[in-house]
């Protein structure tokens, strides 16, 4: 057993990639198959954490600073790799591998563009008191991002995935490489099958502000497949409700 783990998958050819080769195999697929993967399951079902007193207590950011750090991460150890492979490039043809490489690249340059251009928050807890903002009034330009950032984030990972894959078979990887990629691939998949039939993909609006239908993003659709609304609780109507009361019940005095 242990010899067939050590062995390369294709026992015809030698496993022998060299310094440069076998680092940027592991700062990629640290970046790409393990963190990357990770940052979007925590991202997609951890807005609302498990025990949160929603909507009582809004704007938990544990999800984002995951999500934040995980894809800074991803994007300085995707410089690495790229500086050990040009390192040892020749000036022959590109692989499978390499062409789909580049591919994950230009989508990471993307995701960190956008990440710079996605706009201002605003809503009720921006400091000075002013409610504007790209993100609260879900702005035009907020809804082509909320589109384009996630649509490009997930073709990304399973775009990297495939790019890994080519190249564990262009290294000849040993079996416990496929193994143990393969078995944590498969559970973040179950993972992510299990918290999305459970409705733990919460629209991340209603996450940072409350389902009260007084905000203006509460008033359109949710951006992205599978996200789920949540409903204001009884009783957190009833005090809505009272509130509503009494500051009409002022402005007509």
């Amino acid at each position: 057993m242990w010899d067939w783990l050590l062995a390369p998958i294709d026992p015809t050819r030698v496993h022998d990639v060299g310094f440069a080769v076998s680092w940027h195999a592991r700062t990629m697929v640290i970046a790409w198959g393990v963190i990357a993967p990770l940052a979007i399951l925590i991202a997609r079902f951890f807005k609302i954490l498990p025990g949160q007193d929603w909507p009582r207590e809004l704007d938990v950011q544990v999800w984002w600073r995951c999500h934040l750090f995980g894809q800074l991460t991803v994007a300085a150890l995707s410089v690495v790799g790229f500086v050990l492979l040009y390192w040892v490039s020749s000036d022959g043809p590109l692989s499978w591998h390499g062409w789909l490489g580049y591919g994950v690249l230009a989508a990471l340059f993307v995701q960190v563009t956008l990440g710079f251009l996605r706009g201002d928050k605003g809503g009720p807890t921006m400091p000075g008191g002013n409610m504007r903002g790209d993100h609260y009034d879900m702005t035009r330009w907020r809804l082509i991002f909320e589109h384009v950032h996630k649509s490009v984030g997930y073709a990304a990972i399973l775009l990297a995935l495939v790019t890994i894959i080519f190249g564990l078979w262009h290294a000849n990887a040993p079996n416990w490489m496929w193994v143990t990629l393969g078995l944590w691939w498969s559970g973040l998949l179950c993972a992510f099958v299990v918290l999305q039939r459970k409705g733990f993909a919460v629209d991340t609006y209603q996450a940072i502000w409350g389902a009260d239908p007084a905000h203006p993003g509460n008033q359109r659709a949710a951006p992205g497949w599978g996200v789920r609304r949540m409903n204001i609780p009884d009783e957190q109507k009833g005090e809505r409700d009272v509130r509503d009361d009494r500051r009409d019940r002022l402005q007509r005095n």
